[in-house]
């Protein structure tokens, strides 16, 4: 396989990358080094795998360069990661949020349709295309928000809300996805995704809550007195963790032997049920994982945050044969880890 990563030194496309790259198959990376971590992720491919894949620094808004990357490149598949993560950004720059999610995406489906017409175009989307679901019924019980109506999580059938800049962006892109599916006969599939967390991940207070909350904790840990943070809402908001090993694994199956199910559908992806946390009970296992007690300050809970997003994952089970296989409890543990070795020596 020739593989594509654009967003390729972030957390995902890293991860993708060297996966790829140990496999002995052809990489190429796009990626123009703004996120957090990117040149660190860079780094730590290159010191792998040596010279044996090319990367190419660029920036996914640039059309003419995109498109003279793919049809130089033609590859069989394109993983399209690169894209503005964080909803608070797109609300302080709507425009810019726009041109990288919307703009870019556009850009990488026109250089396929011109230039490379039988790419994999497989698209990295985010549950944030359902809206805030406050339609939803919910109960609040003392550690978390439930939804008895949804008992397995959302599937694909929920209703597109695009609410923010950010889900309008990802919207607009996750749709082009799909529609290049239908009149240009593109093989495009759209992953939208709950929560991803791993190592290679240099999460934010914007992004990555997993790894942001895990690097807290150890800090609180290191320096009990002096540490403080804070979190959004009443801790009680839900989410399916899902480790970045097992996002590989649905990214490198999908192209073979699973494609020819997969061309023109939408998936929602995240460790289901089983892997749900609330972010009260992500701080209990932190303080009992780490024998320490964690205090954070209340903040006003965060504009169009869902209350709970849990994939229902049946879809991707049926027609991909893909399942989680790592659960929360051991993915924190190595999320712990890499970050004490990576981030906090």
């Amino acid at each position: 396989m020739r593989w594509l990563i654009t967003g390729g030194c972030g957390f995902l496309g890293a991860n993708v990358a060297d996966h790829c790259l140990a496999r002995g198959e052809e990489v190429v990376v796009l990626d123009n080094l703004s996120r957090v971590g990117s040149s660190q992720n860079l780094d730590w491919l290159r010191a792998r795998h040596g010279q044996d894949w090319r990367m190419v620094q660029e920036d996914i808004r640039n059309t003419d360069g995109v498109a003279h990357l793919i049809a130089e490149v033609k590859p069989d598949a394109i993983i399209h990661l690169a894209g503005q993560v964080a909803m608070t950004t797109s609300l302080a720059n709507p425009r810019l949020d726009f041109e990288i999610n919307a703009l870019g995406s556009l850009n990488v489906l026109e250089a396929v349709r011109l230039k490379s017409c039988e790419s994999i175009v497989l698209y990295s989307s985010t549950n944030k295309v359902y809206g805030d679901l406050e339609w939803v019924h919910y109960v609040e019980t003392p550690t978390r928000y439930v939804t008895p109506d949804y008992p397995n999580g959302f599937d694909e059938s929920l209703p597109l809300s695009f609410e923010s800049p950010y889900g309008c962006s990802k919207g607009c892109a996750d749709q082009y996805m799909l529609d290049y599916a239908r009149m240009f006969g593109i093989r495009t599939v759209v992953f939208r995704h709950s929560s991803m967390y791993g190592g290679r991940q240099f999460a934010t207070y914007d992004q990555g809550w997993v790894g942001w909350f895990c690097l807290q904790a150890l800090q609180t840990a290191r320096s009990p007195a002096e540490h403080s943070f804070t979190i959004s809402g009443n801790g009680k908001q839900v989410r399916d963790v899902l480790h970045v090993d097992d996002l590989v694994r649905l990214y490198l199956d999908c192209t073979a032997p699973h494609i020819d199910q997969a061309v023109g559908q939408v998936f929602n992806i995240g460790g289901g049920m089983e892997q749900s946390l609330s972010l009260l009970e992500l701080l209990q296992f932190l303080e009992n994982t780490l024998e320490i007690a964690l205090n954070p300050q209340r903040l006003p809970p965060r504009a169009s945050d869902q209350k709970v997003f849990v994939a229902d994952i049946a879809k991707a089970r049926r027609l991909l044969s893909w399942t989680p296989r790592i659960s929360a409890q051991e993915g924190i543990v190595n999320m712990l880890a890499w970050l004490q070795t990576e981030v906090t020596p």
